[in-house]
């Protein structure tokens, strides 16, 4: 995806300090959240971390998770359970459109 394409909330403009200073969390544990595979900053080519509104707002889900109690590996868990339903949505959304679009163009048949 390009950058042009990228909505705004996506795009990894954002250093770490500033992240900091939005989520009141230290730096130390926003490093850790990426460790432990919660987020996935982007690295400029200096190496500095870069992270996306998006990204803000899924570590103060993250930190409320844990003062709650829940465990990191919980989190991603429950992370991976809501994105993969969206991907199969997806996924099949496209084959359909792909399906309709090539029996659309190769016979009378109705789309599926």
């Amino acid at each position: 995806m390009s950058s042009e394409s990228t909505p705004y909330k996506d795009k990894k403009v954002i250093s770490i300090g500033i992240v900091r200073e939005l989520t009141g969390l230290s730096l130390r544990q926003i490093r850790y959240y990426g460790e432990r595979k919660l987020i996935f900053p982007d690295r400029n080519e200096k190496g500095t971390r870069r992270y996306s509104f998006s990204d803000i707002e899924k570590l103060i889900e993250i930190a409320n998770k844990r003062e709650e109690g829940v465990q990191t590996n919980e989190i991603r868990r429950e992370m991976n359970k809501e994105t993969k339903p969206v991907e199969k949505r997806m996924l099949k959304e496209m084959l359909r459109g792909q399906f309709n679009a090539h029996f659309r163009n190769n016979s009378n048949n109705k789309p599926f």
